[in-house]
């Protein structure tokens, strides 16, 4: 798949996913993305982002064991695959060589 395939929030979830991982599920990415973007998140935008990604075989996901803190119920853990880490490395490279292009000289005059 191309880098076009990815949005912005999708690649901010995939972002969280691999920070997250292996403990990465619906609450905590929300959770996380909130603390890291300053941004209310839903966890049912996170949920639906994250079907995407799967669908297109950037994530996986697992059940995890039942815990009694979540009265029995188990969590899905997602873990991000080798083509989702392929494809937010090539997010990474574009984002960077555009930084690479305008610093430091145009960030001087942002100052």
């Amino acid at each position: 798949m191309r880098r076009s395939d990815l949005g912005e929030f999708e690649e901010v979830v995939l972002l969280a996913v691999a920070a997250l991982s292996p403990n990465a599920y619906t609450v905590a990415i929300a959770e996380e993305i909130e603390r890291e973007t300053g941004n209310v998140v839903t966890s049912g935008a996170v949920h639906a982002a994250m079907q995407r990604l799967e669908q297109k075989g950037y994530l996986r996901s697992v059940w995890g064991e039942a815990t009694a803190e979540r009265g029995g119920r188990r969590k899905r853990l997602y873990t991000v695959t080798a083509l989702g880490g392929r494809i937010l490395e090539e997010s990474r490279a574009v984002r960077n060589r555009f930084w690479d292009r305008i610093m430091p000289a145009i960030r001087l005059e942002w100052s």
